[in-house]
């Protein structure tokens, strides 16, 4: 006979469920060390994005987080384009999808959002396109890193480009 705390309780597990499945999942790691990583984003970058991705690489992932203290991706998004571009953006990755202009993966620019499809579900995570194939994201399992489009994960998972 199940106790009256694990039944009081029991409850949080649907919950649970639905949070760890909800948008923003990337859990594949990225290529290279911090360093190389960091080395690509600088390349063409403008400094000031550099500067904020340096910043911001390695906050850790944060379902609904919108700060150093936990970040999803839309979150992470949103900061940047605060802080960078001066912008205020939608804070879900599906208003994100549905207020930018469709770009081309081959046209993509820096500042630019990529749209991936993960766990079966269509634009479910995003980031922001850097340069030379590199994008910034916070990753569910990483936080914020930069990884690559190459990559066969992120190709498979590749869904659209966008411009704000």
């Amino acid at each position: 006979m199940f106790s009256a705390s694990i039944v009081r309780w029991f409850w949080l597990i649907p919950l649970v469920a639905l949070l760890s499945t909800a948008s923003c999942s990337s859990n594949k790691r990225s290529k290279g060390s911090r360093s190389e990583r960091t080395a690509n984003v600088s390349r063409n970058g403008s400094a000031s994005i550099d500067a904020f991705v340096k910043e911001w690489e390695g906050v850790p992932y944060r379902y609904g987080g919108t700060s150093k203290a936990g970040v999803d991706c839309s979150g992470f998004v949103g900061a940047l384009y605060r802080q960078v571009y001066q912008k205020e953006l939608p804070r879900t990755t599906a208003a994100l999808a549905s207020s930018s202009k469709p770009v081309g993966k081959s046209a993509l620019e820096e500042g630019d959002l990529v749209f991936f499809d993960m766990q079966g579900k269509k634009k479910s995570h995003v980031g922001v396109y850097l340069n030379a194939g590199s994008f910034v994201h916070a990753s569910t399992s990483k936080g914020v890193i930069v990884s690559d489009l190459n990559n066969p994960y992120y190709q498979a998972a590749f869904s659209s480009g966008a411009r704000p």
